[in-house]
């Protein structure tokens, strides 16, 4: 059996042992979702993504961590399970987007042919 704790074990660890579970309603989930997701775009304005990816890898991992972090509280926090929810939003995507329309377009799905 593997005892290795996956990363919402981790997450919920991290904020139970500082007691901040108290901060971390829905509401302000949602925003710093938003707060940091908008620091991870912050690092690509006014370049390339290649100059980016060159030069700020490191803070890009630390961005999108962050994201993810805040992603994951909120999905516990609503007892949502990730893998559940995104295997969903893909199946309602392949509807959306079906291969025969969509292959190597990138129009919105009310604009396929």
């Amino acid at each position: 059996m593997n005892n290795e704790k996956n990363s919402m074990e981790k997450v919920n660890e991290f904020r139970e042992a500082r007691d901040w579970r108290q901060f971390h309603n829905e509401k302000d989930l949602a925003i710093s979702i938003s707060l940091e997701a908008s620091e991870l775009l912050e690092l690509f304005q006014w370049k390339s993504a290649e100059e980016v990816k060159e030069t700020n890898l490191e803070r890009i991992k630390e961005e999108l961590a962050d994201v993810l972090i805040y992603s994951y509280m909120l999905a516990d926090n609503l007892n949502l399970d990730i893998d559940s929810i995104i295997e969903e939003k893909l199946q309602k995507n392949d509807e959306k987007y079906p291969v025969s329309k969509s292959k190597g377009k990138s129009n919105k799905y009310t604009d396929l042919e």
